[in-house]
């Protein structure tokens, strides 16, 4: 084997055994091959010969070497017929005791048992000189042709291995050298028996060759299946891979739930070949995020794995459940004649999301649904328009449902609209800053200025100042905005120093994602030490979801801080921040939210509340503001609890810079 190991370049020890098995196989199985071609060339041969020594005179000795020879070839039929194991249990005194026989062991046993036969039927050809009495009969040249093509026969087709032809073709061959070199000896049958010489020997080189030629072709086959079998291993593999993906890139590994990449092929495919009509659920957790800050982002993982299942249980088999972001999830199912109307299924997914969740002990999660029915739109249209009623359905409190309807419609065109005109506006000059006072002593001293952003677009009208700042974070324009306002609010910080009132301090608010995404404490620091104002007239107002919502933001009221600018907590109520979390935000005025204040002399519940609020604010040595006084009556109850400071339009409205300024200077000549 070693000429096999040098050219097909399988020497190595790991492949050899495995490879030697295969092509034992292989040997094996061309030898039941041919063996079975042969065996009837050998009746035929056998049969003439009988005819030719029946015809010599030599009928009995003919029939007795034709039964030896028949019988082995009756012996040799069954081992190519049968399958090779069940040879193997037919021979068990060949095998060793107690041994459980591999596939290489049967295939061996086999192999040898051919060569066996082979040797035996070699034998009873060997018989042949007994009917023509050494060869020295006149049928000599017959039978000696008879010998001659049944071993060139058996070297030719016996060539996948060696040792069958070999054992076959030596008994007869030695025979006829025997017989003619011993009887009736002359220089003719010694020549003869040379050449038989000669000729056993080439037989031998030759079954040989032809042995390692078979060997090495198998190898090569074995050698390309196996490289097939690993390139279909492979490309399995690589489809397999292919496919992990495929999943990952299109599923939440936390949930197992279609992500926003799959939502997207899945939906457009939906809307595609769906002949009815869809509806899209724009889905948001209510107070998730205060959740993961109590118990962990391992608790927050578990409650949306928890609330994944909640939902997959509440719907239909035709509907798309997918999780686009953090706590946002979306549903897109046909509205068919029986389909449940998505008013009562959305109620039924909030009561489900409602129910108690065993890690999160005495609080619960709430549900926010936007609903948008299709009316032939893309899927983003869909998205968007679901998304607006999400937001409007989380405006008007927790575990709530809006459908997508004409108002939210037009609103979102406007927001639209605001968003291709802004920054146009911004170059042209079209923004305002106005200013709404803040008093105290019970409205007769001014405390300072709340700054308000305003713009009267072409088309919509005034826009409110929260939908432009969330429209100016989308369309970048959010830096520009806080630059146009803090200028904005220095030059009425410097009419202030300038006409003596450095006791007052204007605020300006703080969105989410200006806290997010701008540099803000280098921004007012710049703006300051450049117009040479006090740090101290300046006050930022942040809302109460944005101090919650952003840890980072402690490192940047912190900077503030130090800087001496003052913070504000606005809409304080309307959250669910702790004083003392509020004082390590360093936050010195906290803001009431109007929804507590306005009709405050009519609502028990808002007095307690409002009360409560002041009293615990004095212990921590914070400032109140009541934002939204509308009423006397409701100044007059705030009066009675003392409360340092007030604002509303009972008192004055949001008035332009310029009018501020006389503002200013009215009350400085009281």
């Amino acid at each position: 084997m070693s000429e096999l190991k040098t050219e097909t370049g399988v020497g190595d020890q790991a492949s050899r055994p495995a490879l030697r098995e295969l092509i034992r196989a292989d040997q094996l199985t061309a030898a039941r091959h041919t063996v079975m071609l042969s065996i009837p060339v050998a009746f035929v041969l056998s049969a003439i010969s009988t005819f030719v020594a029946w015809h010599s005179g030599k009928l009995w000795i003919a029939l007795a070497w034709l039964a030896c020879a028949t019988l082995v070839n009756l012996v040799r039929i069954p081992l190519c017929r049968l399958s090779p194991q069940r040879v193997a249990q037919l021979v068990p005194w060949m095998q060793p005791r107690g041994a459980i026989l591999g596939q290489g062991d049967v295939v061996e046993l086999n192999l040898r048992l051919h060569w066996i036969l082979a040797l035996v039927s070699g034998f009873a050809w060997a018989g042949m000189p007994w009917l023509s009495e050494g060869y020295t009969t006149p049928e000599t040249l017959f039978y000696l042709t008879c010998v001659c093509g049944i071993t060139a026969g058996a070297v030719t087709h016996g060539f996948a291995f060696a040792r069958i032809p070999i054992s076959f073709i030596t008994p007869p061959l030695l025979s006829v050298i025997f017989c003619l070199s011993v009887f009736n000896r002359n220089p003719t049958r010694l020549a003869l028996a040379a050449t038989a010489v000669i000729y056993l020997a080439g037989l031998i080189r030759g079954a040989r060759v032809g042995e390692r030629m078979f060997a090495r072709a198998c190898a090569l086959k074995n050698e390309a299946t196996t490289a097939n079998q690993a390139l279909a291993v492979a490309h399995e593999d690589l489809r397999q891979f292919a496919a992990r993906m495929q999943y990952q890139a299109e599923h939440d590994l936390l949930t197992g739930l279609l992500d926003r990449a799959g939502f997207m092929r899945v939906a457009a495919q939906v809307l595609a070949r769906q002949p009815h009509r869809q509806c899209l659920m724009f889905l948001d957790l209510d107070g998730f995020k205060v959740i993961n800050d109590a118990y962990g982002h391992e608790a927050g993982d578990q409650v949306l794995i928890e609330v994944a299942r909640r939902l997959q249980s509440c719907l239909p088999e035709s509907a798309t459940l997918a999780r686009l972001a953090g706590d946002e999830f979306v549903i897109l199912y046909p509205l068919t004649a029986r389909a449940e109307s998505p008013e009562q299924l959305a109620q039924r997914l909030i009561t489900a999301i409602r129910q108690p969740f065993a890690r999160l002990a005495h609080r619960h999660i709430g549900l926010s649904v936007g609903i948008y029915l299709s009316r032939g739109d893309d899927i983003n249209e869909m998205l968007v328009c679901s998304d607006a009623a999400m937001y409007e359905a989380k405006r008007r409190g927790r575990n709530q449902y809006q459908v997508f309807n004409a108002a939210l419609d037009a609103h979102l065109q406007m927001k639209r609209d605001v968003e291709r005109d802004l920054a146009q506006a911004l170059a042209d000059g079209e923004l305002q800053v106005w200013f709404q006072p803040i008093v105290c002593e019970d409205g007769r001293a001014l405390d300072g200025f709340e700054a308000l952003v305003r713009w009267t677009h072409r088309r919509h009208g005034p826009i409110a100042p929260p939908d432009l700042i969330e429209i100016a974070a989308l369309a970048g324009l959010s830096e520009e905005l806080l630059r146009f306002i803090m200028n904005e609010v220095a030059r009425m910080i410097a009419f202030m120093q300038d006409t003596g009132r450095s006791d007052l301090r204007v605020s300006m608010n703080i969105s989410p994602r200006e806290m997010e995404r701008i540099v803000i404490e280098d921004l007012v620091a710049a703006t300051l030490k450049q117009q040479n104002l006090p740090a101290h007239m300046l006050e930022i107002e942040i809302t109460e979801e944005t101090a919650l919502d952003l840890q980072a933001a402690t490192q940047t009221l912190t900077a503030l801080a130090l800087q001496g600018v003052s913070i504000a907590i606005d809409d304080f109520g309307v959250g669910y921040s702790s004083l003392g979390f509020l004082r390590q935000m360093h936050v010195s005025r906290v803001k009431i939210d109007r929804s507590f204040v306005t009709g405050l002399a009519d609502q028990t519940e808002n007095q307690a509340l409002v009360s409560a609020v002041l009293q615990l604010a004095a212990s921590f040595g914070f400032q109140v503001v009541a934002e939204g006084v509308e009423s006397e009556q409701d100044m007059q109850v705030l009066q009675s609890m003392h409360c340092h400071a007030m604002q509303g339009h009972y008192f004055a409205e949001p008035m332009p810079a310029e009018m501020a300024r006389r503002h200013v200077l009215a009350l400085a000549q009281v």
